[in-house]
């Protein structure tokens, strides 16, 4: 026969497991596709995504 101790502890843990399944999952976002020139046809060539520039200056 177990110990009252082992017992509990193997009562505890089942708790804790049921206790994990039960809390709700957070959904993460599905991955949006990404913006992706498209070609119109085969024979058009891919257009370059736009580009820029940004200066920042702290200077007081």
């Amino acid at each position: 026969m177990l110990d009252a101790f082992i017992i509990e502890e193997l009562k505890r843990r089942e708790r804790e497991r049921i206790h994990e399944r039960e809390r709700p999952q957070p959904s993460l976002p599905e991955p949006e596709e990404r913006d992706e020139p498209r070609r119109q046809s085969d024979d058009e060539p891919l257009k370059p995504p736009q580009r820029g520039v940004v200066i920042v200056d702290f200077a007081v």
